[in-house]
């Protein structure tokens, strides 16, 4: 089983990783923090560094921000103490995790399906679609997928090895995912595990090789102290964090107690289709070839592999589409913890199979030549968006530039720049929290105070402002998103 492909195969699979990291690595920071997601969770951190308060999230100086648990932004913050509030900084440990995401897929796959097909699955998990974006993206989903992917690595060696050090790692990835995501974190790790369960009739051995009650508690002493201490902080979270994020966001499609956002209203069932794009490109090879290798081995008498693995896989795989199928406020990024399943089975199909006696059967035609070009496709045409249109398409949905002209326009350090109605995340974090928010009645004093203010409008809501207040004002700069206007200082402030 380990010699499914040539070294030259091999060492073009090792290149293409070491290609796709590399693109990832020297294109954090070329393009703007986009809001909303982006740009929120940047600044969060950003605060949580600048303020070193390290249990209470900050949307906003003295606003908490309940949405999520820490894990995310404590690396974040860590990162922007150690290397500066920057881009590349923001989005590095996102990096970090989704190498260390593909690397343990890559160890759960090389006892079960040797080097090769391990080393095939890493490649078509690192060049998903879903997977290159998430390295690259400040979001939560990286840290969900990590410590999910633990859980379900330790979860089989203990079982496969019978060792309580996998039984105890798969707890400590619990633990880490109530404090990457919360609660939805247990239940996308024990949905596949429980279906896989029933489905084989392993109740006992899943009962006795693994330490339940022992675990449970180390579970609760890694994260209960922070859900505990948030409280304590802020009471009011634990109500809004398990019954709104957790129950209504996913079950009331209209749900409107989101206090950071709107909800993502999507079709029931829309789950699988945001899985069909996640997965990109293989998602839509895999389906023609799975179709094809069924007939093949039934023409050549080959036998299944082992069917406990196999079925591990699939129930791994499918978990997210299943939990999520009814739900309408959804998201992308949600199919994410069931890909490096995805990715294994998708290696058992694009490399040969093997006969009881071990020989080689041949893979589905054009199988050799599809693994490498798919996975150049998605690294290969974001460095070429990247350093062509990429960077001016992201910086549509940030405030960077406006930001930067607000810098450069301004001649005296006390002017301030004000965004009426509302106050962008990207802002905040590219003005380092000093931007402000106005509307028709808080901007008098900004107006009446002798400094010269910039205040940026959005496009629809500039037949809003009263003529009076216009007359105040001179456009410099404008993007697809606001106008920057400059306070004109010959002009009387508009009467109240």
């Amino acid at each position: 089983m380990d010699d499914l492909l040539t070294t030259r195969q091999r060492r073009l699979l090792l290149g293409i990783l070491l290609f796709t990291f590399l693109v990832r690595l020297v294109t954090l920071g070329m393009y703007p923090l986009a809001d909303t997601t982006e740009a929120r969770y940047a600044e969060i951190g950003r605060k949580m560094a600048e303020t070193g308060n390290w249990v209470t999230q900050l949307e906003d100086y003295g606003v908490p921000f309940w949405a999520k648990p820490p894990f995310s932004t404590w690396l974040t913050a860590a990162t922007f103490k150690l290397l500066g509030v920057t881009e590349f900084a923001a989005r590095l440990s996102s990096l970090v995790l989704m190498l260390a995401f593909c690397w343990l897929a890559w160890l759960l796959a090389v006892r079960q399906q040797g080097r090769d097909r391990a080393l095939a699955g890493a490649a078509i998990l690192a060049t998903t679609t879903l997977t290159f974006i998430t390295a690259g993206a400040v979001m939560t989903d990286a840290s969900l997928g990590l410590t999910t992917m633990l859980s379900m690595l330790a979860f089989w060696r203990a079982l496969d090895e019978r060792g309580r050090v996998w039984g105890y790692l798969f707890f400590i990835g619990l633990g880490l995912g109530l404090l990457a995501k919360g609660p939805v974190a247990v239940v996308l790790t024990l949905l596949p595990i429980g279906i896989w369960t029933a489905w084989k009739g392993r109740w006992r051995d899943v009962w006795q090789r693994l330490p339940w009650i022992g675990g449970s508690l180390l579970a609760l002493v890694i994260a209960a102290p922070w859900y505990l201490l948030a409280e304590r902080r802020t009471p009011g979270f634990l109500n809004y964090f398990i019954v709104g994020e957790h129950i209504k966001r996913f079950t009331v499609s209209s749900w409107n107690g989101d206090l950071y956002g709107t909800p993502h209203n999507q079709p029931r069932g829309m789950i699988w289709l945001f899985w069909l794009a996640a997965a990109l490109p293989w998602s839509l090879a895999l389906l023609v070839s799975w179709t094809g290798k069924a007939f093949q081995r039934r023409r050549a008498g080959v036998s299944a592999p082992t069917s406990l693995w196999t079925a591990y896989l699939v129930c791994w795989a499918v978990s997210p589409m299943l939990f999520f199928t009814l739900a309408g406020n959804i998201m992308l990024t949600y199919v994410l913890t069931g890909l490096p399943a995805f990715a294994l089975l998708a290696a058992e199909t694009l490399l040969p199979a093997a006969k009881p006696g071990g020989t080689p059967v041949p893979a589905p035609k054009g199988a050799g030549a599809m693994l490498p070009v798919l996975a150049l496709l998605v690294p290969a045409l974001f460095l070429i968006a990247m350093t062509t249109v990429g960077p001016r398409l992201v910086g549509d949905r940030s405030q960077k530039a406006t930001v930067a002209e607000f810098e450069e326009l301004r001649t005296d350090k006390a002017s301030r720049l004000i965004y009426f109605f509302y106050k962008p995340h990207s802002a905040k974090f590219y003005t380092r929290g000093r931007v402000i928010e106005a509307d028709l009645v808080t901007v008098a004093p900004y107006l009446a105070d002798g400094v010269q203010d910039f205040f940026a409008v959005r496009h629809g809501n500039i037949a809003i402002l009263p003529k009076a207040m216009l007359d105040r004002l001179e456009p410099v700069w404008k993007d697809k998103e606001v106008v920057l206007y400059r306070e004109r200082m010959d002009k009387p402030a508009p009467s109240k």
